[in-house]
């Protein structure tokens, strides 16, 4: 009865999400459904739609499975995700307005198309979208599996993890290859509410339930589990200050110019929605401590939970006390936590190939969004496959996501402020960058001398971007520097103010 009950409320949610995403660009088929109103939703996007499509990449199922899991195992280095998203948030109030205007005034729709330009050259931006494709894929699986995981969890084991997985994919490529960005951005208010109130309630619910209240709850953590709550916490882990602090410090530089990111910063209708949201996006985090306070109460309730089943810290508590329908929509909240991110990753891959790489053949560059479509269905398929067949080849390159992303950090911003930096420059300290992170990765040495790898694989990419740029010749390039670099926000800002 309690698999029955908490399925059907799933069942009914998730039919609800595809309609939402599908009423979502009703009407909007005829003159705009080109590809920027499908990648960028039109440039059009206001400040609560892009407020809670941005919120929506802080809050995957990582909120209720890898937080709890982390607060559960480790305890206080798990603080690093509310650091990295704040001062990201910080650092996108300058960078968002800035890549908002140049993206405008030159009609692109993401960092491959950038690059290219700032470059002038478009295999630069095909090559830019398949490296940046092998770091996103791992996270399409992640997002599946972890969606897979719920729905196997709060149907109480009535749905295998292998339908859990398919239903993830075909949910999530059911309405996103349709509405593009807007769906995204329309089911992510769905998923906000849902997220707000199960992490409030539970934030209640479970210290006055299992501890009789916070007081008696934090006495016993401090008592008990004193090693969760300083650095390096739980554990011969490696994550002391030093790679908090260097951790922090590149996550919030890469997340500016993480491709999910710029597709929401494009879409955008001016740069002062992205202003406004830089300032209100870090109280979102607020909620992000709710899952990592309840992984260390799961230390009490259910101990002993050991590798992936500590991911499940979070659900043990609900499922072992909460009446099925709760469990269902707590459970819906977290799926779709997968689904709107999910939903971004496989609409950015699909963007990059359809304008950037099959476009440069003759026969698809006029059908850059049926390109695009076509690839989110290949890119959502290899993923789902991969989970059913070889879970552990995107899991291993999961590991240099973000870090193998932060090597772009000098082609793209510095490249778009420094005329002076030269291609070659760029490229050689981009193969630098991406091989030192994998060398230290990929050889279990991250952290290296106790900092994050993929800082001291960037610092060794800047390093040699600068020594080509200056060894090498002068790159001639006739555009003014008005057409390569990226101008003053404030003063792009304004021009597209009077222009309107």
């Amino acid at each position: 009865m309690n698999a029955a009950v908490a399925t059907s409320v799933f069942g009914v949610f998730m039919l609800a999400t595809v309609a939402l995403g599908l009423l979502a660009v009703r009407g909007r088929r005829g003159g705009g459904g080109g590809l920027a109103e499908w990648s960028v939703g039109g440039r059009s996007l206001g400040t609560v739609f892009i407020w809670v499509l941005m919120a929506g990449e802080g809050y995957t199922s990582f909120s209720y499975l890898g937080a709890a899991g982390w607060g559960y195992n480790y305890g206080a280095p798990v603080l690093y995700v509310v650091a990295y998203m704040s001062c990201g948030y910080a650092v996108g109030y300058v960078v968002g307005p800035m890549l908002w205007a140049y993206a405008r005034k030159h009609g692109l729709v993401g960092i491959t198309d950038m690059v290219a330009h700032r470059f002038g050259r478009p295999w630069l931006g095909a090559l830019v979208a398949v490296l940046a494709t092998v770091f996103l894929l791992p996270y399409i699986q992640l997002q599946i599996t972890g969606m897979g995981v719920v729905v196997s969890t709060i149907s109480y084991g009535t749905i295998s993890l292998n339908w859990a997985y398919f239903i993830a994919f075909a949910v999530t490529t059911g309405f996103v290859v349709v509405s593009g960005l807007r769906g995204s951005a329309w089911v992510s208010v769905l998923k906000d509410l849902l997220v707000i109130v199960t992490l409030g309630f539970l934030a209640i619910y479970v210290p006055v339930h299992y501890f009789d209240g916070y007081g008696p709850f934090l006495d016993r953590l401090v008592t008990e589990k004193s090693e969760w709550l300083t650095f390096p916490g739980h554990g011969d882990s490696g994550l002391g200050q030093a790679w908090f602090i260097t951790t922090s410090f590149l996550n919030s530089l890469t997340v500016v110019i993480f491709p999910t990111t710029v597709a929401g910063y494009l879409g955008a209708k001016n740069a002062d929605v992205l202003r406004r949201n830089a300032m209100w996006l870090p109280a979102y985090n607020v909620l992000l401590f709710v899952p990592m306070l309840l992984g260390m109460a799961a230390l009490f309730v259910v101990p002993g939970l050991v590798g992936a089943e500590s991911n499940l810290a979070l659900f043990k508590l609900v499922t072992d006390s909460l009446p099925a329908w709760s469990v269902g929509v707590i459970g819906v909240a977290a799926a779709l936590s997968s689904i709107v991110p999910m939903a971004v990753f496989m609409l950015v891959i699909g963007t990059m190939w359809g304008r950037s790489v099959l476009s440069l053949v003759p026969r698809w560059e006029r059908r850059q969004k049926g390109a695009a479509q076509l690839v989110v269905v290949v890119a959502g398929s290899l993923a789902l496959l991969l989970t059913y067949t070889a879970p552990n080849t995107l899991v291993r390159l999961s590991l240099i996501s973000y870090e193998g992303m932060a090597q772009l950090l000098p082609m793209v911003l510095l490249g778009l402020m420094w005329r002076r930096l030269t291609l070659l420059g760029a490229l050689s300290g981009l193969v630098v960058g991406v091989g030192v992170v994998c060398g230290f990765v990929f050889t279990e040495h991250d952290p290296v001398w106790g900092v994050n790898a993929g800082i001291v694989a960037l610092a060794a990419n800047l390093a040699v971007a600068l020594a080509v740029t200056y060894a090498g010749p002068r790159e001639r390039d006739a555009r003014p520097d008005d057409e390569v670099l990226a101008r003053d926000e404030l003063e792009a800002d304004r021009v597209a103010v009077n222009a309107r």
